[in-house]
């Protein structure tokens, strides 16, 4: 379909709302009409042809053969598609034989919907389609709708026709028709200030991902074909696909069946695709509605092929419920493991943030590749995303969890970048991720990175927030490009010395996105003094410090006598200063025993100022603690944590104190030959692993860590840890060690850093001419304009 009939349908239809349902309906519920009419009407003109042999075989059946129920096999044969309309009505015959009586016309309506087979009438339900027909008929418009929808200069068919002028009229395919539906639903949203909906695949995005799924296993295709979408939409992908392999004009020329297979949660976009499924001879029952990621519709199943555009930036949190419990992931299908720094397995947590959920549509097709031993081929993936794929997620998290399972099972064939403004409903940048579990042997252990990002060409007029597309030529070149697996650089220009527009590519071995997340300790230093600052802080939970010292400032010593009298002030307060409490929270400040507890750490603090420790100043935490503690060891009223509590509330970091020790540890003999084993390291370098020799044999002292200070390092998986922390962190933090008990690993992918090139600034003398050349030439029209010579 060209744009200019693109353009030429949706106006048509359009017009129909403005006509019709102007006074009827809000401009936003246009769609409620339309939508479902567009579907009506293709399926009705279909049907029209065959109206008679489908009544003469039900004469048959109920005459002849005394059915007591249709034999729908026969009805579906009569009709020529795997639905039928066992009503006498057509809706050109509802509106030529329509009187002025909407009732009628109503009951005639709704007779004729009722004699659809029950794959039609699901998507009449889904549309809610008698009760936008009952209300059109209420407010006399049914008539005028029916008049718009039977126009003869109208073709809503797959197959191309003639107006009553002789003029040919395209054919609506199946993508065509979502492009369609994808602009009402702009327009009829924009109108009703909503959102225009999800991200539709453009035609060439979709030939793109043809290419890259088919051609490399053109040759060795299976003799039945399974593909899948688990987010169809309107079914597009899925339809141009199948429509590619069996393109009896292309380079593959698939001799066996193919077999469509998709999910989609929207009842519209999924009663288009059903409808389509339906007129194109595929079986409506492989199209299933409702959420892909609560429901594992197709569990046990596996696909050969499996294309898909998911929704990005969608939070998925209403389904949570359905794939985790508590922190327990439920759902089989995201549920991975992975080995950890030291080669030990782990169930590992493949739940990316709630926020955005297209990678668990990646993942739950990656559970529904074929493995070998039941295809030699294996299966196949295209799958369209945003940059947050890429590298969102810290390590150990969902995201990098799941491109860390995905690469290190070398799933993951290539990326591919592509324009900004290539899709429908959004601008931002989007790429193609290829995966197969049947690598070629020169793919084996590598990812191939294509950065297409400048291969478009404007549009004449914008579809929504797409101006551009690739032309036939670029997807030939990406193509090309993938196919021959090579590094591909773009030209530079040599005078200017900029990259010149055109496709760049890298290969990688797998290991190059990975990286260990290690973590970088630095001592504690504390120095300690009782001062009445210090121990005042211990009269209020951490929690609630800004309303407890409020009470004590405003109530005194009656928020331990009096505290219920205050209640409401208390909570009053809270309220108008926006703190918000928990109902938890809110109990605690006003509990008598929570104001008792700290209320004894403060006496207690005071009792060890005046009694015991004035207000000396400590640069030896180590002291000072051992001093406390022994001066309270027989305080019974007193527990480990109140203990602590008035140490942490009385002691502060101070870079030139000495180093808090946490224990100290007798190593040696075999302990000694098992940690160095374990931390591959000799007895020397144990300090850099947080053992620090006492001076004594075999006695090393481990000091407290610093948690404002811990830093986190990134080290790629092809370098040493120990060597990374030798050459970029020791020369600048000597006093630092690593903690190899908690390193992590993560998978990220950048296409900036493997990409981008700096152009060098343009040097001064260059803009200073430029600057002399304009003010020269604005000079000149500003006498132009005031007439001077």
């Amino acid at each position: 379909m060209t744009q200019q009939t693109h353009n030429k349908l949706v106006s048509f239809i359009w017009s129909i709302a403005d006509d019709c349902l102007r006074d009827v309906y809000v401009r936003g519920k246009y769609r409620d009409v339309i939508l479902p009419m567009v579907v009506l009407r293709r399926l009705d003109a279909l049907l029209e042809p065959t109206k008679d042999e489908v009544l003469e075989e039900m004469r048959f059946q109920k005459e002849e053969m005394d059915f007591t129920e249709w034999d729908t096999r026969g009805l579906e044969a009569a009709s020529g598609y795997v639905f039928y309309n066992t009503s006498k009505w057509t809706l050109q015959k509802l509106h030529d034989t329509a009187t002025n009586s909407q009732q009628i016309l109503q009951a005639n309506f709704e007779d004729y919907l009722n004699g659809f087979s029950p794959n039609v009438k699901e998507i009449i339900e889904k549309f809610k389609l008698k009760s936008q027909v009952r209300h059109m008929a209420s407010k006399d418009v049914l008539l005028d709708v029916l008049e718009k929808f039977t126009s003869p200069y109208i073709n809503l068919t797959p197959f191309e026709k003639e107006d009553p002028e002789g003029r040919k009229m395209p054919a609506l395919s199946n993508l065509g028709m979502g492009y369609v539906f994808e602009e009402l639903i702009r327009k009829f949203n924009e109108e009703n200030n909503e959102e225009a909906g999800e991200h539709f695949t453009p035609r060439e995005v979709i030939d793109l991902m043809t290419h890259l799924v088919f051609d490399p296993i053109k040759d060795q295709l299976p003799p039945v074909m399974t593909i899948y979408d688990p987010a169809c939409g309107s079914g597009g992908m899925l339809t141009e696909a199948q429509n590619f392999i069996k393109d009896e004009e292309g380079l593959i020329r698939a001799t066996g069946d193919v077999y469509l297979y998709g999910k989609e949660i929207n009842d519209e976009t999924y009663a288009i695709c059903k409808s389509d499924m339906m007129i194109k001879g595929n079986n409506p029952e492989n199209i299933r509605v409702g959420s892909t990621l609560s429901t594992d519709e197709f569990a046990g199943t596996t696909f050969d092929f499996m294309l898909s555009n998911p929704p990005y930036g969608k939070s998925w949190s209403s389904e949570q419920k359905y794939i985790k419990d508590g922190k327990d992931v439920i759902d089989p299908r995201f549920k991975i493991t992975l080995k950890n720094y030291w080669g030990v397995e782990e169930d590992a947590d493949a739940i990316p943030r709630s926020s955005d959920g297209q990678l668990l549509f990646l993942m739950e097709m990656v559970n529904k590749m074929k493995p070998k031993h039941q295809s030699t081929s294996g299966s196949r993936i295209a799958s369209v995303h945003n940059g947050s794929s890429l590298f969102t997620g810290d390590a150990g998290g969902g995201e990098s969890n799941i491109r860390r399972y995905i690469i290190e099972n070398d799933l993951l064939e290539a990326i591919i970048q592509m324009p900004n403004n290539l899709f429908y409903n959004t601008g931002i940048t989007t790429y193609i991720w290829l995966l197969s579990n049947n690598k070629a042997k020169n793919r084996t252990g590598k990812v191939q990175l294509i950065d297409g990002g400048q291969l478009f060409r404007k549009l004449r007029k914008n579809l929504g927030n797409k101006n551009c597309e690739f032309a036939p030529g670029h997807i030939d070149e990406i193509v090309k490009v993938y196919a021959e697996m090579q590094a591909e650089s773009r030209k530079i220009d040599k005078e200017t010395n900029a990259e010149v527009p055109g496709i760049a590519a890298q290969v990688f071995d797998n290991q190059d996105f990975g990286y260990y997340k290690v973590t970088i300790e630095r001592p504690k230093r504390l120095k300690a003094q009782f001062s009445p600052e210090r121990i005042e802080e211990l009269r209020y939970d951490k929690q609630l410090k800004e309303p407890m010292q409020w009470a004590w400032e405003t109530f005194g010593k009656e928020v331990y006598t009096k505290l219920k009298d205050h209640e409401k002030e208390i909570l009053a307060w809270t309220e108008e200063n926006d703190l918000n409490l928990s109902s938890k929270n809110r109990k605690k400040l006003l509990s008598p025993k929570v104001w008792e507890k700290h209320q004894k750490l403060v006496n207690n603090a005071y009792k060890l100022e005046s009694l015991f420790f004035g207000d000396t100043l400590y640069n030896d935490f180590n002291l000072f603690r051992k001093e406390v503690l022994d001066f309270l060891k027989n305080r019974k009223e007193l527990t480990s944590s109140d203990k602590n509590a008035i140490l942490s509330a009385v002691s502060w970091y101070d870079a030139k104190a000495e180093k808090v020790i946490k224990k100290k540890e007798k190593l040696s003999g075999e302990k000694l030959s098992t940690l160095l084993a374990h931390l591959s390291c000799t007895e020397e370098q144990l300090p850099d692993f947080g053992y620090f020799p006492t001076g004594k044999a075999g006695e090393y002292v481990i000091f407290e860590t610093e948690s404002d200070l811990r830093d986190y390092e990134n080290v790629p998986l092809k370098e040493q840890i120990y060597g990374y922390f030798l050459e970029e962190v020791k020369p600048h933090v000597p006093e630092a060690w690593i903690n190899l008990d908690a390193p992590k690993i993560g998978y990220e992918i950048s296409f900036n850093k493997y990409f981008y090139r700096h152009t060098p600034l343009r040097s001064i003398d260059t803009i200073a001419k430029e600057i002399l050349e304009l003010e020269e030439k604005n000079e000149g029209l500003i006498m132009d304009i005031l007439g001077i010579s």
